[in-house]
């Protein structure tokens, strides 16, 4: 999650030392919690700006100067007194952090006199040279980045955050707010898990009415839905032995499989009501016992419903063969639907006959609904009729089923192919990038021009900003790059209108290239390409001109492929970490460096 600390009436220095010394101990001392990084405001330190002009009137050398502000700030270990039976440690503690203190150090003495720090040089407080700045809603904040152990639950972590932080916030300065609903993955998971919850609950609805209209009747409705939430309750507490989590995509199994966990049990229950609907119609010298009847009948269709569960289960199976994060994210997908069905089939062979001799046993009731129901004879009528005038014109209906057959087979060469579709996470991230070399000043400008340009849509309040890197962060990467969160919330329009708004808008920056991804889908473009792009095409020589001609020849060859955003083209220049790399993407909205960064460089990536 995302954490910003923010105030109008306290200093930049102070808000940095609040989050680094209040806040972010408190942060990691929250079991759960791996790292916390912290970006933006001005960093304290303690400045001897000596001044050259008094050193050598006192004559006084650099390296004097500095071994004498080293050991001034040092605590050193003095032995040990023994007096009048007791032992008393000496210490000698040096270290302050009053910058008066540090001015009266002694660096030499001249004559007899001795010559303080205060003396040549001026000692004040000052904040550490900038290699990142972070923002918020276009005004300068310290932002903070909170990540999470392996195998913690992001739910219960994140409640935990907000907990401590409302606690914490009567021990901060006035003026200082700290704001946590910038960036949680915890809304994401929340709003995944509720829409599955929703998909279930609009399952199991449909299914209770597709039954009662069939089946007519309620005991045998109430038998059939019976399975759903056994055969759920199985496949959770088998992914708690398993070790696996209730998450979107165990969830996602069990919302797959909801239309299939009561099929095993319909089966069954509908050829046993059958059955002793027509035991029920015999004479009383013929009738049957009813126990004999729901047992040859549950028989019956024993065969038929094991076969088609288990062809179901292997369609699922390949899931479980995928390597790498595809395997990972799938796995429990797979197992979740399989428990699940399997589930419903052992529920359907075992608890659905015993449940049909306590409920379907009523003579009155297997006398008054002695056929089907209205729905079912009337759809056995046309089906009747359909099957009759299909046997008819037998070539007709083979050639016509095997002409659509082959326009299937050929259309799944032009249908779209992804490994998952595209998310709404409810939160953007616009990475920037602009040329190397460029300053931290001029990467903020860019930077705060399209923060204001994105609250400028009415579906984003709050913007956040982090440009370069935080001095302990492990994500490195020069000023000249930012990475924009941008959280939304869709009211009045589609997102594919909102999507649309953005694009356009931030077409107009052309000081930098700019790519709109996701949270989650950001990192997943990272794990699987190395780039934040969703299609990107790399080159490789030792040739910076031949790669220049290649990417623009590549760009030229692309540009005409219909789905495609704007793309950019990217030719490392001395850059130490991809020396003899180029690199041409297609990342949405995407654009090319303007004019202005010409009479900077000049070179050949600018023209």
């Amino acid at each position: 999650m995302l954490i910003s600390v923010t105030s109008d009436s306290v200093s930049a220095i102070d808000l940095r030392t609040v989050a680094d010394w209040s806040i972010r101990p408190r942060l990691l001392a929250i079991g759960g919690v791996s790292q916390v990084v912290v970006i933006g405001g001005e960093y304290k330190q303690f400045h001897i700006l000596a001044s050259p002009q008094r050193m050598l009137h006192y004559g006084v050398t650099l390296p004097e100067l500095i071994e004498a502000a080293r050991g001034s700030n040092r605590n050193a270990a003095g032995g040990f007194l023994r007096e009048y039976g007791n032992e008393y440690i000496v210490t000698g503690v040096a270290r302050t952090s009053d910058p008066s203190e540090i001015g009266k150090s002694v660096v030499k003495s001249t004559n007899g006199v001795p010559v303080t720090i205060a003396d040549v040089a001026e000692v004040k407080i000052g904040s550490a040279v900038k290699i990142g700045e972070g923002s918020m809603n276009g005004t300068p904040a310290v932002i903070m980045t909170v990540m999470k152990q392996p195998n913690t639950n992001t739910l219960a972590l994140t409640e935990q955050i907000e907990r401590s932080l409302t606690d914490l916030s009567g021990q901060l300065p006035a003026g200082v707010k700290v704001n946590t609903q910038i960036f949680r993955q915890a809304d994401f998971i929340e709003a995944s898990i509720g829409n599955i919850q929703k998909t279930l609950y609009e399952g199991m609805i449909f299914v209770i009415v597709v039954l009662l209209v069939f089946l007519a009747n309620l005991r045998a409705t109430f038998i059939s839905l019976l399975a759903i939430p056994i055969s759920l309750v199985v496949a959770i507490l088998t992914l708690k032995w398993l070790g696996f989590t209730i998450n979107t995509m165990s969830l996602g199994g069990m919302a797959i499989a909801i239309g299939n966990l009561v099929d095993d049990a319909i089966i069954d229950v509908e050829n046993v009501f059958r059955r002793l609907k027509e035991n029920a119609q015999r004479p009383q010298a013929e009738r049957r016992a009813t126990l004999d009847v729901i047992y040859d009948a549950s028989v019956e269709v024993r065969a038929s419903v094991i076969n088609a569960t288990f062809i179901i289960i292997a369609a699922f199976v390949p899931l479980f063969f995928l390597s790498g994060m595809e395997g990972r994210l799938l796995a429990p997908l797979g197992i979740a639907f399989i428990v699940a069905l399997f589930a419903s089939l052992i529920v359907a062979v075992t608890l659905t006959p015993v449940l049909c001799g306590l409920l379907l046993t009523d003579e009155k009731m297997l006398q008054r609904q002695h056929g089907e129901s209205w729905v079912v004879r009337n759809l056995n009528a046309g089906y009747e009729k359909a099957l009759a005038l299909a046997l008819r014109w037998k070539p007709i209906v083979i050639g016509a089923a095997v002409l659509l057959f082959s326009v299937a087979a050929f259309s799944v060469d032009a249908s779209g192919r992804s490994f998952l579709p595209e998310f709404n996470e409810g939160s953007l991230v616009i990475s920037a990038v602009s040329l190397p070399g460029i300053s931290l000043e001029e990467s903020n400008k860019i930077g705060t021009q399209i923060e204001k340009t994105l609250l400028t849509i009415p579906e984003i309040k709050v913007v956040t900003r982090r440009t370069g890197r935080a001095e302990q962060d492990e994500h490195a990467q020069g000023v000249n790059a930012a990475e924009i969160d941008a959280p939304f919330v869709l009211t009045d329009r589609s997102r594919q209108e909102f999507m649309q708004e953005v694009r356009q808008k931030l077409a107009a920056i052309t000081t930098a290239n700019i790519t709109i991804g996701q949270p989650i889908g950001h990192r997943i473009d990272h794990m699987l390409s190395g780039t934040r792009a969703n299609i990107a095409i790399k080159v490789f020589g030792p040739d910076l001109n031949r790669m220049f001609t290649l990417a623009n020849g590549i760009k030229t060859a692309i540009s005409d492929i219909p789905g495609l955003g704007r793309h950019w083209r990217r030719t490392a220049n001395g850059n130490p970490a991809n020396p003899d790399q180029s690199e041409t993407r297609n990342a949405g909205t995407v654009r090319h460096f303007g004019r202005r960064f010409y009479r900077i460089c000049g070179c050949g990536f600018c023209r």
